[in-house]
């Protein structure tokens, strides 16, 4: 799970995100990683120039590549198990960046609330090249060949309210170009109650990690009660 805006490894667990996944944890389902966000905290902060956060981003992912993932894999014992990707906010379009980047590596992402145009809080018009190859709404519509190929076969989940701070547009306009290449994807309006906020994202994900870890025909006895942990 990636954090948000300029957030740390531990957000998960301050924000008491791993006390509600909690019953999906101890019923052995899911397991839950998380990092710093490095590239969150350059954009957000404005620290170096505009070339050099975009430069930031690419390099963030490199890491997640090269380091997260294989840390994730020896942890869980497995070389090629596929992993899941989420976050809030601009850990969303991280989420769905690394999916769109690494399909041989992550098979599902899930945004929440997600912010996927980040050009329009730097001082520049146009990405860079290190930009442009992090960003989903840059770099889909160029993919091709069995990278492509990989993708078509993951699922990203593009979840978002539409209360207070919420543009669930950002979505939308991702799911298109997403679309236009047949990579498989939904759009989840959680409706105007529902704020850009921690409160919804706790309500929120551990139902997804709940009906997407549920055994096909299983019976309702078997399931952990993620849905209904208190938020």
């Amino acid at each position: 799970m990636f954090p948000t805006a300029a957030g740390d490894a531990g957000e998960i667990d301050r924000f008491l995100m791993i006390r509600v996944l909690e019953p999906l944890i101890a019923a052995g389902r899911i397991k839950m990683y998380s990092c710093d966000s490095v590239a969150g905290r350059v954009w957000f902060n404005k620290e170096g120039s505009p070339e050099h956060r975009m430069w930031m981003t690419n390099q963030f992912h490199q890491y997640i590549k090269h380091e997260v993932a294989p840390a994730i894999r020896r942890d869980c014992r497995s070389d090629d198990i596929g992993i899941w990707a989420t976050g809030a906010s601009i850990g969303a379009f991280h989420a769905v960046a690394v999916t769109c980047r690494f399909p041989d590596i992550f098979h599902r992402a899930i945004g929440l609330s997600g912010t996927y145009d980040l050009m329009k809080w730097i001082e520049r018009d146009h990405p860079t090249e290190h930009y442009f190859v992090s960003s989903p709404v840059h770099f889909v519509p160029t993919l091709a060949g069995r990278h492509l190929d990989v993708l078509r076969t993951r699922h990203i989940h593009l979840a978002s309210g539409e209360g207070k701070w919420e543009d669930i547009g950002e979505s939308f306009r991702l799911a298109k170009v997403l679309g236009s290449m047949g990579i498989p994807n939904w759009v989840d309006s959680w409706g105007k109650d529902w704020d850009h906020d921690w409160v919804t994202w706790r309500a929120k994900l551990p139902k997804y990690l709940d009906e997407w870890t549920t055994p096909k025909g299983a019976p309702a006895s078997l399931r952990a009660n993620a849905a209904g942990a208190k938020t």
